[in-house]
């Protein structure tokens, strides 16, 4: 019978960011990842579907928080408002741990199929947001938009933020990042040289 140890959740996963970071994710076993953390193979399955899942585990935290926020905002907020306020609560968990948030992007940034599996956790959660928004009385069209508009704003403000050694806080990178797009939609159309409106 495997070991079942208290706190060994935790230590796979430890264990598991560990041996990706040095060895690659498609290099790294199972039983390797169980070996580190001091537990069996079992156990490591009693926590987690697949090796897979060990980078994954904490979306469920992260849609708990997207809707914990909402569900304390202002009755009179805007879809962005309220998107926004989802994507700092986001933010506070990702960022709560930067040296291991970073890491782990990288390993995911290095493997095409986590690479895929990030994508659609993206849009199950974009799915989501967008269903709070609309059963808090916005148009579904708008809903989707602001939630989809919202995580562009938030996985690229991750990605510059991701690059940096601690030049400024995730919050920071998202508020740089939406300022852009704000500027974005002000904007005129960019006519090339010498074509003239009619």
């Amino acid at each position: 019978m495997g070991r079942w140890i208290p706190g060994a959740r935790a230590r796979l996963g430890e264990a598991a960011i560990e041996l990706y970071a040095e060895r690659g994710f498609e290099q790294t076993m199972v039983s390797e990842i169980a070996e580190r953390a001091g537990v069996t193979a079992r156990t490591f399955f009693r926590h987690y579907t697949d090796k897979r899942e060990v980078l994954f585990a904490g979306w469920s935290s992260l849609q708990e928080a997207t809707a914990d926020a909402l569900e304390t905002a202002p009755a009179d907020a805007s879809a962005m408002e309220l998107v926004r306020l989802a994507l700092d609560a986001t933010a506070q968990i990702v960022a709560s741990d930067p040296a291991r948030a970073r890491t782990r992007q990288a390993i995911i940034a290095a493997t095409p199929e986590l690479h895929e599996r990030e994508l659609i956790k993206f849009d199950t959660l974009a799915k989501a947001l967008a269903d709070n928004l609309h059963h808090r009385g916005f148009d579904p069209t708008e809903a989707e938009l602001a939630a989809r508009t919202g995580l562009a704003i938030y996985r690229t403000a991750f990605d510059r933020w991701a690059e940096t050694d601690g030049d400024s806080t995730l919050t920071e990178a998202i508020d740089a990042v939406a300022e852009r797009h704000r500027r974005l939609t002000l904007e005129s159309p960019h006519r090339p040289p010498g074509d003239q409106a009619v």
